[in-house]
């Protein structure tokens, strides 16, 4: 069998590669946040005329807020916020399918070039 030789990529086929997947990565990392999907889901608490006591701060985080010039009712939000880790069924399995989807993509379009390297290493002796 024949010695596997990858194929050469010009440097501006490089270029053209660095910043696509630049774009990906940046894209995947902020369209969720854009789309509101991750990072604004938090859901501060009710609450009326909370004071630090009922907000749970000893002295030493009442000292802390106040030097940041917060009083209760400022600092309540960001206190008692917790996010929401509320999920449905159909995104997880949706999310499941398309992550084993596309690990069998992957196997199924690099299996040529699995074969042949392995071939090569293998069975070439």
């Amino acid at each position: 069998m024949a010695r596997y030789i990858p194929p050469k990529q010009s440097k501006i086929g490089q270029v053209i590669d660095v910043i696509v997947l630049l774009v990906l990565s940046i894209g995947a990392l902020y369209i969720p946040l854009w789309l509101g999907l991750a990072g604004s889901s938090k859901l501060p608490l009710p609450a009326d005329n909370p004071t630090w006591e009922s907000l749970g701060q000893n002295a030493v985080m009442v000292e802390r807020w106040e030097a940041l010039g917060y009083d209760p009712a400022s600092a309540h939000d960001m206190i008692t916020a917790r996010f929401d880790y509320s999920f449905t069924w159909g995104a997880l399995a949706l999310m499941v399918v398309v992550i084993v989807g596309y690990f069998l993509m992957m196997l199924r379009l690099s299996e040529k070039e699995y074969r042949e390297v392995i071939a090569e290493k293998f069975e070439g002796k």
